[in-house]
């Protein structure tokens, strides 16, 4: 029996080990960002957008200027050159300096605890990372975390690259002194396969990858470029083989030949598509121990790097937002808080308790967690709630 393939519908269908040509990923980034594309940006440096936090937050109140900016910024990662750089992300220096206390005082409870621990491109205890940092932070100092995921800058580009729900984890990198680069890469979730199982998986699985996580990092010091900033390679999410190709040798040096690398200032804010390539660099600085927090946001419709306890994390964070509540924090600054802090996404759950009424799904713990802020419930009735939930969930 012959077997007739039938012609392609658009795009291909699966990646190959001859479509890792660096010619063909040369000529595919091979182009100018041109700041007259983004009336919303401040400047262009090295093919990188910038924007200055302080003139975008005018735009973000009325629903039709905010959908264009989230409109602009959408274009900018997929596209355009596939970063963005928010310039004074956080205007209040006081705020990352009170979530840096905390992640300092984590770090030298590692150190006190021994152990060695790992990265996941880089070489394993040459620096300071804190994994789950955001469950950390948020049962540690709840106020902090509440107040630091108030922040709307950060809501802006998760909004405007997964929509209105999203799950939030981050780890927080110190790259000390002396500490060598990361080997160029992309990220999760098709960047952390083996690259021998990367073409059994269909084209349109590489293309969709990008979609489901957004990578950013928030100084929490400043960072010249002598002290390592991270390397770039804008354009480079547009080559299709690219997560098959990334660690090649001839591909690991053309990223050493051609990376972009900024210098950003504490406060300042990067978020980029995880398919860019990129690693942290050489910080050949004698005393700067670069801090970011490295965010990591997931599409609710994906699987997220890390497991958090989002019920402990409703919990600690609550009394914080009650607070800013009484205070006059306004609603879409509590609204962004609840999101980074629980859980949502409805699935998966057991619908034989846990069933839809009057909707198409149960509800989630954002909504359980935002119905009692409204109501101004007690933290005890919304820790009742929350367990109520999680039990209708258990298998």
């Amino acid at each position: 029996m012959t077997i007739t393939t039938p012609p392609p519908t658009g795009g291909r269908e699966w990646i190959r080990d001859s479509d890792c040509d660096l010619d063909s990923f040369r000529a595919s980034i091979d182009r100018s960002t041109n700041l007259a594309d983004y009336p919303f940006a401040h400047s262009v440096e090295r093919n990188v957008l910038l924007y200055r936090s302080d003139s975008l937050m005018p735009h973000l109140d009325d629903a039709q200027s905010r959908r264009a900016v989230q409109t602009e910024l959408v274009r900018a990662l997929t596209d355009g050159p596939g970063i963005v750089v928010f310039q004074n992300a956080f205007n209040d220096l006081a705020v990352v300096d009170r979530a840096t206390e905390q992640f300092d005082l984590l770090i030298v409870q590692q150190h006190a605890s021994g152990g060695v621990v790992g990265d996941h491109f880089g070489k394993a205890g040459a620096n300071d990372r804190i994994w789950n940092a955001a469950q950390k932070l948020a049962l540690g100092a709840p106020e902090v975390f509440a107040e630091y995921y108030s922040n709307d800058i950060l809501a802006l580009i998760c909004q405007s690259w997964l929509g209105p729900l999203y799950q939030v984890t981050s780890q927080v990198n110190v790259v000390n002194p002396g500490s060598a680069a990361q080997v160029p890469h992309r990220d999760y979730h098709l960047g952390i396969v083996p690259r021998d199982e990367l073409t059994e998986y269909p084209a349109h699985l590489h293309r969709m990858s990008a979609t489901l996580t957004l990578q950013g990092a928030v100084a929490h010091s400043d960072m010249p470029v002598e002290s390592g900033p991270t390397l770039y390679l804008p354009y480079s999410h547009l080559f299709e083989a690219g997560y098959l190709a990334f660690s090649r040798p001839e591909f690991v040096e053309f990223f050493r030949d051609s990376h972009v690398q900024l210098p950003l200032r504490k406060g300042d804010a990067v978020f980029f598509n995880p398919a860019l390539y990129h690693g942290a660099g050489h910080n050949r600085s004698d005393a700067i121990r670069r801090t970011a927090n490295l965010l990591q946001i997931s599409s609710p419709f994906g699987r997220a790097m890390e497991v958090l306890d989002r019920e402990a994390m409703a919990n600690a964070v609550y009394p914080a937002l009650l607070a800013r509540q009484s205070a006059g924090a306004s609603e879409r600054t509590l609204r962004n808080a609840v999101v980074a802090t629980a859980e949502c996404y409805p699935f998966p759950t057991n619908l034989d308790h846990d069933q839809p009424v009057h909707s198409l799904a149960p509800a989630t713990q954002v909504d359980t967690v935002w119905e009692a802020l409204r109501e101004n419930a007690d933290p005890a009735v919304l820790a009742e709630r929350l367990a109520e939930q999680t039990t209708r969930r258990r298998p």
